[in-house]
């Protein structure tokens, strides 16, 4: 090991003499603490640039122009063959810069006021559909307020708001058609909502009770539906991009009119499984749309801590995907760039990234307190200032398609139909133990019988570690 140190020491030496790199190396300050920034300068950005970092950039590449847009060589005319492609060529050492100077722009359509920003560029969408927009907007708010507070109660388990996603839930659904296959994380319900899920269903699966599709073997909030083309929400994060990336194949294949759709955090960016998934589907030309929410946490790590790279729009352009940043709190924005993408998708054979750029206002779930690594205030400037329902309700109503008797109407109605599913929801019988083994293979293998049994015999024993209406 000391003769290898040795040998790497004395070749970094040998390259600083010899080829002046000693500038390329990046210094690191991890004394520096994360920036803090008022209400005022929230607001003049989206997130944190990954240049405010604490890691410097190199110097080395600062000065150098992109190669990617040079051409002023005259070598550059010539090509290498390769493998991989052909190339120019420069007797010029040169780095790529690890980022552009400036920041892939977000599209919006809509400023903070609800007002449309003037020389837009967006697909136009009727009163019908604006109005069943907001309206879906506004009932996953209530939904996800009222199984919030069931959780709070005790009587689910578990659950996990879009507080503040709002607009990427419905306006992704509302772009896409229902013979595309949707498949979900974990904050999209508003999907599943669009496409025709009940209140009652929804209540069934977080109740895990007889009339849940997953026979409560799921946690609460991991929804699916075979009815709707929506995969069962699965915990594992990022599993869904690669297996994504094989639906829109199939689709593909079948020569059916049709994309796949995934949903990832930027959290789930880390995972191999995105690399995997958006390579696969490049290489394979699959009509896939890969829809990122970059929401700034992906629990308590902040996206300055999560990759170094301009959030996740570049990524695309790596593996050879069409790309496009949209302000994911802007519904009118979010419609069209998805509807445009899985159009490109579709008729192009071809996969899709979008990066919605927005913020989630409530706890990463009920396991979670997120005033222990945020500020209050910040969460209050985005649950008031930066409100996508708020922004897209403003919109409706100057168009006089929305007034506030509509408004305390469609919420008492919907906070009662809730109510009345969840109490629904509690009357029925849970699953038997019987479907915990069931469904695994077509016939019980020996030592899933012996772990049945060896349950069963638990339960008999002490039934008072067992909820209430559970039964063998």
């Amino acid at each position: 090991m000391a003769m290898l140190f040795a040998r790497s020491r004395n070749l970094v030496s040998s390259l600083r003499q010899n080829l002046g790199l000693s500038a390329i190396l990046i210094k690191r300050n991890h004394s520096s603490p994360r920036p803090v920034f008022t209400n005022y300068q929230l607001s003049s950005r989206v997130f944190l640039d990954p240049s405010t970092s604490f890691r410097h950039e190199s110097t080395a590449v600062e000065t150098q122009p992109d190669l990617v847009q040079q051409s002023d060589h005259e070598d550059d005319a010539q090509e290498l063959d390769f493998p991989g492609g052909k190339v120019g060529y420069t007797s010029e050492m040169k780095f790529i810069p690890e980022s552009s100077s400036r920041r892939i722009p977000c599209y919006r359509v809509l400023n903070e006021h609800g007002k449309i920003i003037s020389d837009r560029d967006f697909i136009p969408v009727s009163e019908k559909l604006a109005v069943r927009m907001y309206e879906q907007m506004a009932t996953l708010q209530v939904m996800d307020h009222i199984f919030y507070e069931a959780q709070r109660q005790g009587r689910i388990s578990f659950y996990l708001t879009s507080v503040g996603e709002e607009a990427i839930n419905i306006a992704s659904a509302a772009a896409l058609s229902p013979e595309d296959v949707v498949l979900p994380q974990y904050r999209e319900p508003g999907v599943l909502l669009w496409r025709g899920f009940t209140l009652e269903e929804f209540a069934n699966q977080c109740f895990g009770n007889k009339a849940d599709y997953g026979k409560g073997r799921q946690m609460p909030i991991h929804y699916g539906s075979n009815q709707h083309n929506y995969f069962t929400v699965s915990s594992p994060i990022a599993t869904q991009l690669p297996q994504a990336a094989g639906v829109g194949y199939a689709l593909k294949m079948e020569k059916k009119n049709a994309c796949a759709v995934t949903f990832i955090g930027d959290g789930g960016t880390s995972e191999g499984d995105f690399h995997a998934g958006l390579n696969f589907a490049a290489v394979m030309e699959a009509p896939v749309v890969f829809i990122c929410r970059n929401n700034g946490w992906a629990i308590s790590t902040h996206i300055s801590e999560q990759f170094r790279s301009d959030g996740i729009v570049v990524k695309g352009q790596a593996y050879g995907i069409r790309s496009i940043r949209v302000d994911g709190n802007d519904a009118l924005a979010v419609y069209s760039a998805v509807r445009s993408a899985r159009e490109m998708a579709v008729t192009e054979q071809r996969p899709v990234l979008i990066e919605a750029m927005t913020y989630r206002v409530g706890h990463h779930s009920t396991s979670d307190d997120s005033t222990k690594y945020r500020e209050a205030d910040e969460i209050q400037y985005w649950k008031m200032s930066r409100n996508p329902v708020n922004r897209f309700k403003k919109w409706v109503e100057d168009n006089g398609w929305w007034s506030e008797e509509d408004e305390s109407k469609l919420r008492s109605s919907t906070r009662k139909q809730l109510l009345q599913a969840i109490q629904a929801a509690e009357k029925w019988e849970k699953q038997p133990l019987t479907e915990l083994f069931n469904d695994v293979y077509d016939v019980k293998t020996k030592n899933l019988e012996e772990q049945e049994v060896g349950l069963k015999a638990l339960v008999e024993k002490q039934p008072q570690d067992y909820p209430t209406g559970f039964h063998i």
